[in-house]
């Protein structure tokens, strides 16, 4: 039987990273990382995007800078880069797809 929570987690945390190279090199807030995810995952929070994001940062994969007005402003960082673009090898945690492409 699927794990439909660890699922979740981890195509948010492969979108959070998308999202995120797409907003390369300037990087972006939290909230539009949000409304991103929740064109996939409706009911998705601004408390569920964090706690990925704190995953992602633990992981060295992205940056994040808490704000003193409350807001979280996301970078990639370069290993960051480096799952999106397949250039490395993807510890499990984050659901990214297989390459079924060469560049």
């Amino acid at each position: 039987m699927a794990d439909m929570p660890k699922i979740r987690r981890e195509n948010i945390r492969w979108q959070i990273l998308l999202t995120l190279n797409n907003a390369r090199p300037i990087g972006t807030y939290e909230r539009i990382v949000l409304s991103v995810i929740q064109a996939e995952y409706t009911d998705a929070t601004q408390n569920e995007i964090r706690r990925e994001c704190e995953y992602l940062h633990d992981r060295d994969l992205i940056k994040v800078d808490k704000r003193p007005d409350g807001r979280w402003f996301i970078e990639i960082a370069r290993y960051g880069v480096d799952i999106v673009e397949y250039t490395v090898v993807l510890e499990p945690g984050i659901a990214r797809p297989e390459k079924y492409f060469d560049v």
